[in-house]
């Protein structure tokens, strides 16, 4: 492992929506908006690893509330969970329109990422250890969204997803 990945995996990225950003209604385009929120994720991917990271999955993205051509869009992305070689990220996306003082939460969602090494090869990646209330239920449940995400992919059999079972059927499972 090159070096101690910094304690803080958090990034904040700020951008203003300009009218090159947004469709014929004046909103900011969703694909504009996943590009934006692939970079913020990256990059707190990247701290938390101190490697280069790509992306292999983006789930659960919901689009809550339209942005505004000239609201500033602020999205927090930070490592929820580790797993072998492969970091989970939470975002949350928040619209502010600075002339009326508004914010409000617009987006969230989880992008996957894994660490490569010089030569593109997966490596390991250091572990995460929460350390509040908010981020301990993060951590515990991004290994059942992990088994869906490998469920979905054809990478995991339904009935090999134990954390998914439990949730459903409790100790039954």
């Amino acid at each position: 492992m090159q070096g101690r990945p910094p304690k803080d995996s958090h990034t904040i990225m700020n951008e203003l929506v300009l009218p090159n950003d947004t469709n014929t209604m004046n909103n900011l385009m969703g694909g504009r908006l996943l590009h934006w929120m692939d970079i913020a994720a990256a990059i707190s991917a990247q701290k938390h690893c101190n490697r280069l990271v790509v992306t292999v999955s983006v789930d659960n993205v919901s689009f809550k509330n339209s942005i505004k051509l000239g609201d500033v869009i602020t999205i927090e992305a930070k490592v929820s969970r580790a797993f072998k070689t492969s970091v989970e990220v939470r975002l949350d996306v928040w619209a502010q329109n600075i002339p009326s003082g508004t914010r409000i939460k617009s987006n969230e969602a989880y992008y996957t990422f894994v660490a490569l090494d010089e030569n593109g090869h997966t490596v390991s990646v250091p572990e995460i250890v929460p350390e509040t209330a908010e981020e301990t239920q993060l951590f515990e449940s991004a290994l059942r969204r992990r088994q869906l995400r490998l469920i979905l992919a054809g990478k995991m059999k339904p009935n090999d997803a134990t954390e998914l079972k439990a949730l459903f059927f409790g100790d039954e499972a």
